[in-house]
């Protein structure tokens, strides 16, 4: 019996380290692979397809008895949440082991990078920017367009900067990735580095995914061979939330204090070391090698307007069904929640979804029928980020989420801006005088005029994106804020 089990972290979190021995013990044969993405089932066992989970130690001589059909899920890949998916990104998670080359290969692994080198570098960023490819990152700006003005500046050196900061609530693509799919974000930066002229690549990796650190720097030294004369280093960040900024994240880079650069001048021409540099975070960059091998058409017709491909989305918060649910762009906020997500884990009504990170906006139910995709949500002031939902239900005190967003960005403020730096500790001290329902009305209209102030005088997205929450709990659950 082959028994395939995730070693990813959370995977590892439910105890699948424990389960994959108890296998062993029993006599079985367990390859480890990457996740799923069903991060309720985990630890999943895969038996020839069929899915087994959540398991426990104490349920693996059933199963390998053949009596755990009360664990048994059915064929994996028939699952509503994944046969519901268009898993372009992570098309391998859950099928392949991460560090395995002849895995990796096997699944279609650099037929990206040999299509660049065939193309060569104008009709390969010609070719990705009639993909539609945007920055998963959270700008949304177009991929293409960086590059290509990188590619364009003059330099002696060039440099590929993997942004895989990922600091937002409720996010974990980018670690998947890392974790089960390494070979693939390295293939995306070779390529990237093919098409601008750049011979190194950073990656920089927050100091709270020790497993995804392991794995990047393991799957650099197997595959160097592979991508040379582009060179690959593995970065560990100390876990400035601020150094998710992509200038802050250079200074960082430099062995400076992780704070924002004024631009201009861009980093795509004044970069890392004062360098031409590409700056793209995981999913961006590891979603190139797809778009190659598969052409930029196949990527293109996916989605909708301007938001093409497909979006890797992270479920979690109060949830019934949290995990990784990769789609094109154009499914509901409701159907995100209510159908895939199922609703929240207590029972009770959902009364917000705060979608983009810490800094997005909280959506009401009102609000479910937007479409997922760049343009829809700036209509109704909110940003789609990284990708990441956290549903919450009816108990949930938005006056105390709206204090939340501003104690983080005070917390957080790398304080080079006066807007972020003291407009965060005002807007904090302003909004506990609200909970403490001191002159309620005027408190809220100064709230309301200090995020004005933070949201168009910032440096960075940091300051500039508190507002959304602050805002659109105060607009969309003003009860919670007292009497005006």
């Amino acid at each position: 019996m082959k028994v395939r089990i995730s070693d990813d972290a959370l995977a590892l979190a439910c105890g699948a380290d424990a389960v994959a021995a108890a296998f062993e013990a029993a006599g079985a044969e367990v390859e480890r692979t990457s996740s799923w993405g069903m991060h309720w089932l985990e630890p999943l066992v895969d038996i020839d397809g069929i899915g087994y989970g959540p398991v426990a130690v104490e349920d693996v001589t059933s199963i390998v008895s053949g009596q755990g059909a009360s664990l048994s899920i059915g064929a994996i890949a028939d699952h509503p949440f994944i046969a519901r998916q268009q898993r372009l990104t992570f098309a391998r998670a859950g099928k392949t082991r991460s560090l395995s080359l002849a895995d990796y290969e096997a699944t279609g692994g650099w037929v990206g990078l040999q299509q660049a080198r065939q193309l060569g570098s104008d009709a390969f960023i010609d070719a990705l920017i009639a993909s539609g490819l945007r920055g998963r990152g959270g700008a949304g700006f177009p991929a293409g367009v960086k590059w290509r003005t990188v590619a364009h500046a003059k330099a002696d050196q060039k440099y590929i900067v993997c942004n895989a900061d990922e600091g937002d609530s409720g996010t974990f693509a980018d670690r998947m990735v890392m974790e089960g799919d390494p070979f693939q974000l390295i293939e995306g930066m070779a390529i990237a580095g093919f098409a601008v002229g750049a011979t190194k690549g950073y990656v920089y990796i927050r100091s709270e995914y020790p497993h995804a650190i392991q794995k990047m720097q393991a799957a650099v030294q197997a595959c160097a061979h592979l991508i040379a004369p582009f060179d690959v280093e593995i970065r560990v960040g100390a876990g400035a939330y601020v150094c998710g900024e992509e200038t802050s994240l250079l200074n960082s880079l430099e062995g400076k204090r992780g704070e924002v650069r004024a631009k201009p001048p861009l980093p795509a021409l004044e970069g890392l070391f004062g360098k031409p540099t590409v700056v793209n975070n995981v999913l961006t960059l590891a979603t190139v090698p797809w778009i190659m091998a598969h052409g930029a058409q196949a990527y293109a017709d996916y989605g909708m307007g301007r938001s093409r491909g497909t979006m890797p989305i992270q479920i979690a918060g109060n949830v019934r069904y949290g995990g990784l649910f990769e789609t094109a762009f154009g499914i509901t906020l409701g159907e995100l929640v209510a159908e895939i997500g199922g609703g929240t884990a207590t029972g009770r009504p959902v009364r917000a979804v705060q979608v983009g990170g810490p800094l997005g906006a909280y959506h009401p139910p009102g609000q479910f029928d937007t479409p997922f995709d760049y343009e829809s949500f700036a209509e109704i002031d909110g940003l789609i980020g990284h990708g990441g939902l956290v549903v919450f239900d009816d108990s949930v005190d938005m006056a105390k989420q709206a204090r939340f967003a501003m104690e983080f960005c005070a917390a957080e403020s790398c304080g080079k801006c006066t807007p972020c730096r003291l407009g965060s500790t005002r807007g904090l001290e302003t909004l506990d005088r609200i909970l403490a329902g001191e002159n309620i009305a005027q408190n809220l209209a100064l709230v309301e005029d200090l995020c004005d102030t933070m949201k168009f005088g910032s440096l960075c997205a940091l300051g500039g994106f508190t507002p959304y929450p602050v805002l659109s709990a105060i607009k969309h659950f003003s009860e919670d804020f007292g009497e005006r």
